[in-house]
């Protein structure tokens, strides 16, 4: 059966999706050009020329996997309700849940950033798209008489920090920490960074 004919955007999209997939299974260290392409009935030709090397497809895969979750941050935070109320909503959604795939993904993905700099300079910029938007919200926040944060990038750092670092224990160590206990200790970081009373 022929393949359909796709153009070169929706190629690049099939691709990248392929990637993501082909990660999530073999680990970024171990998926090569041939098992994405593979995995598309595709030629390895055809990956190379769409994004040259391994290190690019992996780059581009992250940025790609990152999109959805940045454009569903920016529609929590966009609501018409209060700053403490989208900032709660966008840091509990954050938190890793079910089978927490994304996670995975991206705990693998810091720990190759730090030896392929094409890899390290998507991370870095969607960590600072992510941190950014907390910063706003919690900046509104202070304008609106809601939180009490002398420095809503600080506070942003830090409570991304720690959602950082609990969502890698949660997924890397199944049962050496609950969720409810792991939310427990947001809920009193957002009280003490804002000055919010814990349950809100």
């Amino acid at each position: 059966m022929a393949r359909v004919r796709l153009s070169v955007a929706e190629r690049r999209e099939e691709l990248l999706r392929a990637a993501i997939e082909q990660i999530e299974a073999r680990g970024v260290a171990a998926v090569r050009i041939a098992d994405v392409a593979s995995a598309l009935g595709v030629s390895n030709a055809l990956v190379l020329y769409h994004f040259s090397t391994k290190e690019k497809l992996v780059a581009a895969a992250f940025a790609y996997a990152a999109e959805d979750d940045l454009a569903h941050l920016r529609k929590l935070l966009g609501r018409r309700t209060s700053a403490s109320r989208r900032l709660r909503t966008a840091v509990r959604w954050y938190a890793p849940t079910g089978q927490a795939k994304g996670w995975r993904l991206w705990i693998e993905g810091w720990a190759v950033a730090l030896r392929e700099p094409a890899l390290r300079g998507v991370t870095q910029e969607l960590d600072q798209q992510w941190k950014a938007a907390i910063a706003e919200v919690i900046a509104e926040g202070v304008a609106a008489g809601e939180f009490r944060c002398p420095d809503p990038t600080a506070t942003a750092l830090r409570l991304t920090a720690l959602l950082d670092g609990l969502a890698v224990q949660l997924t890397s160590y199944p049962g050496a920490l609950s969720r409810v206990r792991a939310q427990e200790w947001v809920d009193e970081a957002l009280a003490r960074e804002l000055g919010l009373p814990e349950e809100q």
